[in-house]
């Protein structure tokens, strides 16, 4: 049957855009190509973030089993170094992945095994949040870098070696401070995400057999005619509706 209450479709209102609107659209969005060679770079740089790791490793494995002088401090020290760089790692990984995937292009690993758990419901607001707790997580390795070298401190201030001030009172109160407007920062962007998840204006009603069938019963005329509805193709359809042409 034919819906003969749809009124006739303006065809000057209907036609779609020009030819050169559309050169001029999809030349716009090539440009997000340009990005990709930054994330190539991004690449470049965990790279040598690997090389650092390995490096640091060496110095901290050359101290112990080489020299013999080292402490538990120095040790925990290096250890909190190398824990740093990953977490940088994981930081570039994110922003690589996620941020290509969000603006370049689909990278379609859906049912690999190492696919990232995140990576499937992946936005802009979902990755300024996790960006924002990573670097919340690398500005706590530096705080606690920070703390171990307090414990040392005279006359409030801690000297390297050779005599040169490396921390001081109003340094460590100055990394207390960002460290909490990073954790404020983090705390702002995650109510964001959720207040525009749970926003009346982006709610998007689901159609199901529920709705439709309730909605048959409230307009349904008290005669044998029908009622037409239209539904999304694939909508499981209530009991005694049927499928019109």
């Amino acid at each position: 049957m034919i819906d003969r209450s749809t009124p006739p479709i303006d065809r000057s209102t209907a036609r779609g855009p020009g030819p050169a609107s559309r050169t001029l659209a999809a030349f716009i969005f090539a440009s997000r190509w340009l990005q990709a060679p930054l994330y190539l770079g991004l690449i470049i740089a965990q790279a040598i973030y690997v090389v650092l790791f390995f490096i640091e490793l060496w110095h901290l494995a050359e101290n112990v089993i080489v020299t013999g002088h080292i402490t538990e401090t120095d040790v925990m020290l290096s250890v909190l170094a190398l824990i740093d760089i990953v977490m940088i790692a994981n930081l570039l990984i994110m922003v690589i992945i996620g941020g290509y995937e969000t603006f370049v292009s689909k990278i379609r690993v859906e049912g690999h095994h190492d696919e990232p758990e995140w990576l499937s419901h992946v936005n802009t607001n979902l990755l300024k949040v996790k960006l924002a707790v990573s670097i919340i997580s690398i500005s706590s390795i530096h705080l606690l870098k920070t703390f171990i070298e307090v414990g040392r401190m005279d006359e409030g201030v801690v000297r390297n070696a050779d005599g040169s001030v490396l921390y001081s009172w109003d340094g460590v109160l100055w990394e207390v401070a960002i460290h909490l407007a990073f954790i404020v920062s983090a705390l702002a962007l995650a109510w964001i995400d959720r207040m525009s998840h749970h926003h009346p204006a982006v709610k998007q009603d689901q159609v199901t057999a529920g709705r439709i069938e309730a909605g048959l019963r409230e307009s349904a005329p008290a005669s044998d005619d029908y009622v037409t509805v239209r539904v999304p193709a694939g909508t499981q359809l209530p009991e005694g509706a049927r499928v019109v042409e």
